[in-house]
């Protein structure tokens, strides 16, 4: 059996995080930006230009407004920006950091501003990539998984036990429940590994005697939060 396919994380929401190295403030906007329905590439690069642009404008009398972004399902889309740092002193360990992180869809504001003392291009790298690594320790992350879509129809009198059933089934299999759907029955939905549904049936069928079988609808990428344990 295959593997599913993997996909780079991204963010919850966006972040923000200051450092101060040698008088110098250092703020990190980390935001995450959408890909939309058809979840292109273009799609956020644009909104990543539109989100930079806004704290350039907001933080116009900084020294410097340095930045990286990765975006696209795969991450096959980066840029960065030295802003005015010495080359390859800003922008491209920042990115590194990204990369680094597994991330995508992910854009990264580094604020500057100066406090009088120079850092050399060496200090310069471990700032940016501090103040960056720092930011993205306080943000939530979700995973993208390819995950198939399905519906299980029980009767009004069934949904409790049904639906305890699948949480529990859901929490030891890599699946995420859906919104249920009421009507002349109950419709349950759960997003399921593709190679889980096997399972899904047989589990199924045991604890309905073969009454209740899983309805499959389309595959999905679908983000799944990711829970960190210390």
């Amino acid at each position: 059996m295959s593997s599913p396919r993997t996909y780079p994380m991204t963010i919850v929401s966006a972040v923000e995080h200051e450092i101060v190295i040698k008088k110098s403030r250092f703020i990190t906007h980390a935001v995450p930006v959408s890909f939309g329905e058809e979840r292109t590439s273009a799609a956020s690069v644009a909104e990543a230009d539109r989100i930079i642009a806004a704290i350039r404008k907001r933080a116009w009398d900084a020294a410097h407004n340095c930045t990286a972004m990765i975006t696209g399902l795969d991450g096959e889309q980066a840029r960065s920006s030295d802003d005015g740092e010495p080359s390859g002193t800003a922008g491209v360990p920042m990115l590194e950091v990204l990369r680094q992180r597994g991330l995508t869809d992910v854009v990264v504001i580094v604020t500057r501003y100066f406090g009088g003392t120079k850092l050399g291009a060496g200090g310069l790298v471990r700032a940016y990539s501090s103040a960056v690594s720092e930011a993205l320790d306080r943000a939530a992350l979700v995973k993208r998984e390819v995950l198939t879509q399905v519906r299980i129809d029980v009767s009004h009198a069934e949904v409790g036990r049904f639906d305890n059933l699948l949480r529990e089934w859901a929490g030891r299999h890599g699946a995420t429940l859906g919104e249920p759907h009421y009507g002349a029955v109950a419709s349950l939905e759960l997003w399921v590994p593709p190679n889980e549904l096997g399972v899904l049936e047989a589990d199924l069928a045991a604890a309905s005697a073969g009454g209740v079988l899983p309805l499959l609808g389309d595959d999905r990428i679908i983000d799944v939060p990711v829970h960190v344990t210390s």
